[in-house]
């Protein structure tokens, strides 16, 4: 594993990457308010293993990338009620950073796998630079149609309650968070929880960088039009347990992609379980594997 930092869009982007450089690329796209760390160590060793080169990053506002101090802090609940005068900024910008990565690690285009937050991303940077994606992958994520993927009461409370102010409570809130929005269909993993949140508090934690993705999130367009347009292989993978995002969120993504394929996973929540990896990474590599053959 190798880390470093480089400029693009005009933000300084932290990264990691794994596996041999002359491989395909991937770029593994995190979700609302979680660093890099989000993807485990060992998830990224066995996508590198499958033959890809893997790159995880912070996105802007999170970890030791660029945070927007300077503009303060985001009113999520004003922003979904249609005032988005606190929303610094969108998701098609964050796609721009994306975009921009590429570029900055001279690479001519990548596999883009984003999830949640990280999947709105993905799908936008597909939409906005078609040349840099060679296939998009997104999971537990959805369109930007409000019709679609919205989240159970309870899963709502845990995305809109105060963030926590020190390291043990974010801890805490992290493994009650994942009581509600884990995987009921796979064995749980509170300690793994609990050490990443240390880890990522301990990163860079910042509450105001957090309410600016949200707002993002939240101010954001339908990306459905664009979906429309979209021609690179695309997979789509949910879970049909998720509160956060309702697996109608993904399958709406996946109607609107010409050619997506759908991947449901029985008995996942709103996370990565590690029961699913294989599944998981076994999809990825295919989707990959044809944007290569478009390619070549």
């Amino acid at each position: 594993m190798t880390s470093s930092t480089v400029t693009a869009n005009g933000i300084e982007i932290a990264y990691e990457t794994f596996g041999d450089p002359t491989k395909p690329p991937i770029l593994l796209i995190m979700g609302l308010g979680v660093p890099l760390l989000g993807w485990e160590e060992d998830l990224c060793h066995q996508l590198a293993c499958s033959g890809h080169l893997v790159i995880r990053f912070d996105n802007r506002d999170v970890g030791l990338s660029t945070h927007l101090h300077d503009a303060g802090a985001s009113d999520p609940l004003a922003v979904a009620s249609g005032d988005t005068a606190t929303a610094a900024y969108l998701i098609d910008d964050m796609a721009d950073d994306t975009s921009g990565l590429i570029e900055a690690l001279g690479l001519e285009a990548a596999h883009l796998v984003g999830v949640s937050m990280g999947g709105m991303i993905a799908q936008a940077a597909t939409i906005r630079h078609p040349a840099r994606v060679r296939s998009l992958t997104s999971i537990m994520s959805t369109t930007g149609d409000r019709s679609v993927g919205q989240p159970t009461q309870e899963a709502l409370v845990v995305l809109m309650q105060p963030l926590a102010v020190t390291r043990e409570e974010g801890a805490e809130r992290a493994v009650e968070s994942f009581r509600v929005l884990g995987s009921p269909g796979f064995p749980p993993d509170e300690e793994s929880v609990r050490s990443r949140a240390l880890r990522s508090f301990d990163r860079a934690y910042d509450p105001a960088g957090v309410s600016r993705q949200l707002a993002a999130i939240l101010a954001s367009a339908d990306r459905t039009p664009g979906l429309r347009e979209v021609r690179a292989p695309a997979l789509v993978i949910h879970g049909d347990s998720d509160p956060l995002i309702d697996v109608s969120g993904g399958r709406a993504t996946a109607a609107a992609i010409p050619g997506a394929e759908l991947e449901i996973i029985e008995g996942m929540g709103h996370d990565l379980p590690r029961g699913a990896w294989n599944r998981m990474i076994d999809r990825i590599s295919e989707i990959i594997q044809r944007g290569e053959l478009i390619e070549g």
